[in-house]
């Protein structure tokens, strides 16, 4: 079984990356002109550093490496506010749009700048966009050739940024070649017959806060811990906004104002940890899926501890 406290513990986590940082848009500004426009990551992530010190929560953020060259003292803050540092890879592409050397290469290229910038060990790797797939079986090979630890890249379910459909709606250890890699999926939870997220991005924004607690609630009590995520612009209804379909803008920005004070009622009723301390306290618990080289994190999968 997990370790838990009295109110069981969830993971909180941020993916540091800018306003204008939305995948799969057609206005989504080319990376040369990045530079070129008004960046309010700085000021969002230095209110969420703010928010956690308020509260004396430590959280794990996952740096877009294009963000820690452009701000690398945000990074370096963040540290010493004692904060995990992991990577979001460093162009902010989705994977299944990138071959394996290419992810590779993003892979190894944020760590190391991470690395050099906070003065830490980065143990762990986010996908932009949880954009993994069932259809890419060398992800897991290519997480540990980048010497990562573990990774939150996994959405187990349908999802329009790629999503990887599996059973395993908890933290899992993946062995691979005689090495292991931990997974800390993205939170669903049975509904009606279907596995729905609430911990994070638009799921968070859209559901009323009655609904977020009693669903964390519920999953805590399962065993599983809770994946909570946001993004700097989240806290930030002003930022500027990227033309798109009606569809999507309802996704990205519903319900912005009510982003932070969902943060503060969160840091109020639950209990919080990191990615790695996470781990480091359940690592022995973790069922683990043998994979063959060219396997992928699924059903398929064999565990050692169902």
């Amino acid at each position: 079984m997990l370790k838990k406290n009295n109110k069981g513990t969830s993971i909180f986590s941020v993916d540091v990356e800018d306003w204008f940082h939305i995948l799969d848009v057609e206005s989504t500004p080319p990376v040369a002109r990045w530079n070129d426009l008004p960046g309010r990551v700085e000021r969002n992530t230095h209110r969420l550093l703010s928010l956690c010190e308020e509260h004396d929560v430590r959280v794990t953020f996952f740096f877009l490496g294009w963000v820690a060259q452009r701000y690398p003292h945000l990074v370096r803050e963040t540290a010493e506010k004692g904060h995990e540092i992991a990577s979001h890879g460093s162009s902010h592409r989705l994977l299944y749009r990138m071959n394996p050397a290419e992810v590779l290469t993003d892979m190894v290229d944020s760590r190391r700048l991470l690395e050099d910038l906070s003065g830490t060990q980065v143990r762990g790797y986010r996908a932009p966009g949880f954009s993994v797939r069932n259809e890419a079986p060398w992800f897991f090979e290519t997480l540990l050739e980048a010497g990562f630890t573990y990774d939150s890249s996994v959405f187990p379910g349908p999802r329009g940024h790629g999503g990887m459909r599996s059973n395993r709606l908890g933290p899992y250890t993946v062995s691979l070649r005689g090495k292991e890699i931990v997974e800390l999926p993205v939170s669903l939870i049975r509904v009606a017959g279907r596995n729905i997220c609430f911990s994070g991005g638009g799921y968070l924004r859209l559901f009323p806060y009655r609904l977020v607690r009693r669903l964390a609630s519920k999953t805590l009590a399962s065993g599983r811990p809770v994946m909570f995520y946001i993004h700097p612009r989240e806290i930030d209804p002003r930022h500027p906004r990227l033309p798109m379909n009606r569809v999507r803008e309802f996704k990205s920005y519903v319900n912005l104002a009510s982003t932070e004070g969902k943060i503060r009622r969160l840091f109020r009723d639950f209990t919080f940890t990191t990615c790695w301390d996470f781990i480091r306290e359940n690592r022995e618990a973790l069922p683990v899926v043998n994979l063959a080289v060219s396997g992928s994190a699924n059903d398929q999968g064999r565990s050692s501890t169902d």
